[in-house]
């Protein structure tokens, strides 16, 4: 496990009623203030500000298909050719990180084809680097910097 430690970041936070909204930078909007999008946010901040991704390079909840069933990443990373880099799965601190929640990422990422896979949810963290061809995975010690 990655002691990822996310840092703070500047956020702004709006009561619209009872619900709390956060603004999201990536699609300029409040968007609903959950457990799991608090995560989502920690972790776009982090790797814009820590390790180097841009930001006109993340896209949140882009949608797929697997299994003739809609779904949708939380986040994914693409390179300088637009070619996805690095899928992020976000779960709220509430849920712990297991080998379902492994699955499943590793399930969307058969689809979506991201040679880095990192799952979070705020407190455990967890990065590995996908060799399709060679069907294996390797741990990584941290989340690597952009290139």
């Amino acid at each position: 496990m990655q002691e990822l430690d996310l840092p703070p970041f500047d956020y702004k936070l709006t009561q619209s009623g009872s619900t709390m909204l956060i603004w999201d930078m990536l699609r300029r909007k409040q968007v609903v203030l959950t457990p799991e999008e608090w995560v989502r946010q920690h972790v776009v901040h982090y790797l814009i500000s820590h390790r180097g991704y841009p930001k006109g390079l993340l896209s949140l909840e882009r949608g797929l298909r697997y299994n003739q069933r809609q779904k949708r990443t939380d986040l994914v990373a693409l390179d300088a050719t637009g070619q996805p880099l690095l899928l992020v799965e976000c779960k709220a601190p509430s849920v712990p990180i297991t080998a379902a929640v492994a699955q499943q990422a590793a399930t969307y990422n058969q689809t979506v084809g991201a040679p880095l896979l990192l799952l979070t949810n705020g407190l455990q963290h967890f990065c590995w680097r996908v060799d399709f061809a060679a069907r294996t995975n390797e741990r990584l010690a941290e989340v690597p910097r952009y290139e």
